[in-house]
This record gives C-alpha cells, structure tokens and sequence, in this order.
C-alpha cells in the first residue's frame, strides 16, 4: 500500500517530506529539521524538473538530497553563528546571577567556610565569600557558575 502510494507521488514524494520536515520543526523545535526540510524541498524541485530524465533515478535522488541537507545545515549554522554574535540591549538577559551584581543582602545562614545562603528576590542563593555570621549585610561582587561571591558591605 504503502509503496503503490510513494510511486504514485513520484517527485512530489520529496515535497511531502519536507512538509513533514518543517511541520516537525515547528514541533519540535531546534532549527535543525528546518534545514534538512529545506533540502528536501530543493530535492522536490529538482525532481519535478528532472523526473522524467533517464539518470534521475532514487539513488541520485537521494545522493542530492544528502548533499544538499549537508550544505543546508552548513549554510544554516553559518546563518545562526552570525546572528549569535550580535550585541544586544540586554546582554544579561537570561544571566539571573550576573543581574544580581551590585547588590546588597542580608545573610539568611552564616558564611561558614567559605560558603552560605542568602536571598535576593525570591530565590535562595548559595554564596561564597568571607566567613561572617547571618543577619550580615553582604555586597554581590561577582559569580561563579551558580553562586554568588560576595563581600561584606560596610556602608
């Protein structure tokens, strides 16, 4: 059933899956089956112009196809490399602990060791920074991965 179908397609067989491609993309997002989409759509076209050429069999229909998905996922990543680079107005926009910087806080567990918690907003944050006892004003000055590193604030 399945390949009386498929032959009846003929070239629309490659359009039909780069339909599916973009619908899954759409999904299942990743801006990655966008591309090979893209390729199949490209395969598709070819196919409509070259069907009823001799040499045009599925094995080259397939081999343009892989090639093209090659050089459309290269292309893409080039496209989103260029995209990634570019300044924003918000260069910490999803970086919650490096927003925090500057700010003050009262320590809600001592600094013991090195390490304690305090919370800045609505969130409890795990602290590095000299050993002082809860209730103490702390200064953010910096982060490392999750943490905060932090200081005492004399002001």
């Amino acid at each position: 059933m399945i390949a009386s179908i498929l032959s009846e397609l003929g070239p629309w067989n490659w359009m039909v899956l780069g339909f599916v491609l973009l619908a899954a993309e759409i999904v299942v997002p990743g801006v990655f089956l966008l591309w090979i989409g893209i390729a199949a759509l490209l395969t598709g076209a070819l196919s409509l112009q070259l069907w009823s050429v001799e040499i045009w069999s599925w094995q080259l229909q397939v081999l343009v196809f892989l090639l093209l998905s090659l050089a459309a996922v290269l292309i893409g990543k080039r496209l989103m490399d260029r995209t990634a680079d570019e300044e924003t107005d918000q260069p910490l926009l999803n970086r919650r602990a490096e927003q925090l910087v500057g700010r003050t806080a009262i320590l809600e567990e001592p600094i013991a060791n090195g390490f304690g918690r305090v919370r800045l907003g609505d969130t409890t944050w795990r602290v590095e920074g000299p050993d002082l006892p809860a209730g103490s004003r702390v200064r953010v000055t910096g982060t490392r991965d999750a943490q905060l590193l932090v200081e005492a604030d004399t002001k």
